[in-house]
């Protein structure tokens, strides 16, 4: 088969700059769209994978296995499983045991303000710095008691505000109660970024809870089969033991919804780029009927024609899609963002990449064929007579 050379695709790019400019726009457009959309959620699988921990050991309730939020067990069971469960992770004598409530209440920035925030608060003893190593305070101190907190890395982000008003010292406020920022610190790529942190006697009596939501225990191998032989020996407290990995890779469910929402619209917003270059592609070659029937006169194929005007198109999409993941790598990745449930830093990686370039491709293959199919099935002898 005889094959329209390579040159004069490229060259017809050049004959209509604008036309080419605009094809290399929309799939920027929506090369950058998947790209966010892929960034968002590789973020989300890298917070949950890099949060756990694989020596440690979650004890909560049984109905509780995808978020600790509902979870309530009892406080007494800190002191079960001290007895119960072997090889327990000691240093100085402290064992690596630590209770801990998760509270979600309404903040706000101040006493008075009308507009507030949902965040996690995570009660906790000082023994939650041994069972989080991740967790490293950059600035001021662990929480000691009082109404003190100390906020992770993206609570600007949650909050809306700036890091100058999360100072050390500045107030937050729930249930019109002033909590005391005491210190800051960073868990990068972990869930703990998203949380404050405060003493556990003060957070549970602000929550007015009896028990606790978890006890995260580390051991060795074996403190996992003690930890659920303690469960269930203990049914009237309807607890359960798992690995921190574990209930983490459960916690994805959660956001299971949120990914078919975020592809969903990504997929909507590129169907229309797709039909809007569709009407722009079908335009274009339409005026170059006869041009496409000349090329047949002289000897090529529709399918040479056809794979000609496929390259002009791929040219263009491509070029958009590269300047759409460079700019994505350089002001997108490692960008905190906020959504409804918490904050996310955006992870522009390889695979993120890779699918929106496909994307990028697929719309450049889909803009070209159907509108080539329908100027090439034209009888040459119509063809060459077309204005």
């Amino acid at each position: 088969m005889k094959w329209i050379p390579w040159e004069y695709g490229l060259r017809n790019l050049g004959r209509s700059p604008l036309r080419a400019a605009l094809t290399a726009l929309g799939a920027m457009l929506v090369v950058g769209l998947i790209l966010a959309a892929g960034s968002f959620l590789a973020g989300i699988e890298r917070q949950l994978a890099s949060t756990g921990d694989e020596g440690n050991i979650l004890i909560i309730g049984k109905s509780s296995q995808e978020s600790m939020l509902r979870s309530e067990i009892p406080l007494k069971l800190d002191t079960v499983a001290r007895g119960d469960i072997t090889g327990i992770q000691e240093r100085f004598g402290v064992q690596y045991v630590s209770p801990e409530i998760l509270f979600m209440p309404a903040l706000k920035l101040t006493k008075k303000d009308y507009k507030s925030h949902q965040m996690i608060l995570r009660g906790v003893v000082p023994a939650a710095a041994l069972v989080h190593p991740k967790v490293r305070v950059v600035e001021g101190r662990f929480p000691a008691g009082g109404d003190e907190l100390m906020i992770g890395a993206l609570t600007p982000v949650q909050l809306q505000t700036t890091h100058e008003r999360l100072a050390i010292g500045e107030k937050l406020y729930f249930d019109d109660n002033a909590w005391t920022i005491v210190g800051k610190f960073e868990a990068p790529g972990t869930v703990f970024e998203t949380e404050m942190w405060a003493p556990m006697t003060s957070l549970k009596a602000a929550s007015k809870r009896e028990g606790i939501s978890t006890l995260v225990v580390s051991a060795d191998a074996d403190g996992l089969s003690d930890a659920k032989m303690m469960a269930g020996r203990l049914i009237n407290d309807e607890i359960v033991a798992m690995t921190e990995k574990e209930y983490y890779a459960n916690t994805g469910k959660f956001y299971e919804p949120i990914r078919i929402m975020v592809w969903a619209t990504a997929g909507l917003i590129a169907m229309g780029a797709l039909l809007g270059g569709l009407n722009t592609m079908y335009a274009a070659f339409a005026a170059r009927v006869r041009e496409m029937a000349t090329l047949q006169v002289l000897g090529y194929s529709r399918v040479a024609v056809a794979v000609s005007l496929l390259q002009e198109s791929l040219l263009a999409t491509a070029a958009g899609g590269l300047i759409a993941c460079g700019l994505g790598k350089l002001f997108l990745d490692g960008t905190a963002v906020r959504f409804s449930t918490g904050a996310i830093t955006l992870n522009v990686d390889a695979s993120a990449i890779l699918i929106a370039l496909l994307a990028g491709i697929l719309l450049g293959i889909a803009g070209a064929l159907l509108p080539a199919w329908r100027c090439l099935r034209r009888p040459i002898p119509d063809a060459l007579r077309a204005a």
